[in-house]
């Protein structure tokens, strides 16, 4: 697609939704879906990447370093170099798996090279996030009580709340572990904000990519990078904050997502619209629970989960077929083909079609796919 890649340094902001995305998601615009595409791509390789042998000295780690791991799970050429892994820790008080630390790779930062710069229109600062794999992280997934994510010292904004797992596992840190030092966020925060400065002379971007529980720590990320002011450099300049959420959960309440709009967090939502775990939390208390007859706000609003941002819908297979519903090959490989990947309209897209391609692709049959059965098990068990 040589005439999407040659505007997309015309239209990149655009693109990253500083207009929210208006005209470009129904219909998809081709250059939107390309760069969800890529975006998605990244997040696939944190998959592909971490080692789930547990005979592996690796074992729950990234299975290469970090300057040959995008070549290494076939990304070779891919603009990106990788500057740090990032580790989070499930604050989960049982017995985890095997291995003494409770630390497991989550991700990297990466940085787009020289060339890259040229055909993006700016320096793109990358986090990418993979998703739910072992059993404490399935464990925070369910701490589904909201807390004030006080996040900012000097503002705790005590109504701005969020899931209390995905803030657990953000914030909690694991000093056995020998591969990083400091929590989830004090890792991303100390390499994103080197970053910064190390490109402040230049136009950047800073994009967050995740999937499932990994689109949950994009959005807590890009919120605290913007709550901090940590993307404005001085007064006249903001750089912009994106985040591609794919199968992502809800995060927290309306006051986060009021709170996200005011900094101009912009998220675009990557969502089937039969996964479940879109639907959590918040199962009960939700968006359409808030509001009364469209306008009469109820007192148990502020306990309500609440997407963020703009939502891609597509519409592909059922709960007959758990481990294809959340899976991030799924989605992408749909998005890929755009006559058959619609955007969701009136609940209807030619499922048939759909099959049809998910059949002529080959998916790798990864581990992690196991965990998406589970969400099959929880989604019969609530009746979705």
């Amino acid at each position: 697609m040589p005439e999407a890649r040659s505007s997309l340094a015309n239209m990149w902001r655009e693109i990253q939704g500083s207009n929210d995305w208006k005209d470009l998601v129904n219909p998809l615009n081709a250059l939107l879906r390309e760069e969800v595409v890529r975006y998605g791509e990244f997040v696939t390789a944190c998959y592909k990447a971490f080692d789930l042998d547990p005979s592996s000295k690796r074992y729950l780690n990234c299975k290469f370093g970090k300057k040959s791991m995008l070549t290494e799970v076939g990304m070779e050429g891919c603009g990106y170099e990788i500057t740090k892994y990032i580790y989070a820790t499930p604050d989960i008080n049982i017995p985890t798996q095997s291995g003494t630390s409770r630390s497991r790779w989550i991700g990297f930062v990466a940085v787009s090279t020289d060339n890259e710069v040229r055909r993006l229109g700016r320096r793109d600062v990358l986090v990418s996030f993979r998703g739910t794999v072992t059993n404490t992280e399935w464990i925070a997934n369910f701490m589904s009580s909201l807390m004030p994510a006080r996040l900012d010292p000097h503002d705790p904004r005590l109504d701005v709340k969020v899931e209390s797992g995905f803030l657990s596992l953000y914030t909690s840190d694991d000093s056995t572990c020998k591969f990083s030092q400091g929590s989830c966020r004090e890792q991303l925060l100390s390499e994103v904000t080197r970053i910064i400065k190390k490109y402040k002379d230049e136009e950047v971007s800073i994009t967050m990519a995740g999937h499932s529980m990994g689109s949950s720590l994009a959005i807590l990320f890009g919120y605290d990078l913007a709550e901090l002011g940590l993307n404005r450099l001085g007064w006249s300049r903001e750089i912009p904050v994106t985040v591609y959420s794919f199968g992502g959960p809800r995060v927290g309440n309306s006051g986060f997502k009021e709170r996200c709009e005011e900094l101009k967090v912009k998220v675009l939502r990557v969502v089937n619209v039969n996964d479940p775990v879109t639907k959590l939390p918040g199962v009960f208390l939700n968006e359409s629970s808030r509001i009364i007859g469209g306008k009469y706000e109820m007192p148990w609003s502020c306990l309500c989960y609440v997407h963020v941002g703009v939502e891609l819908a597509l519409d592909f297979f059922r709960v007959q077929n758990p481990a294809c519903v959340h899976d991030l090959e799924a989605y992408i490989g749909l998005l890929r083909c755009p006559k058959i990947a619609r955007v969701q309209k009136d609940g209807k897209v030619l499922l048939s079609k759909a099959r049809k391609v998910l059949h002529t692709q080959k998916f790798d049959g990864w581990i992690w796919q196991d965990a998406a059965r589970q969400v099959g098990c929880l989604v019969q068990s609530l009746g979705f």
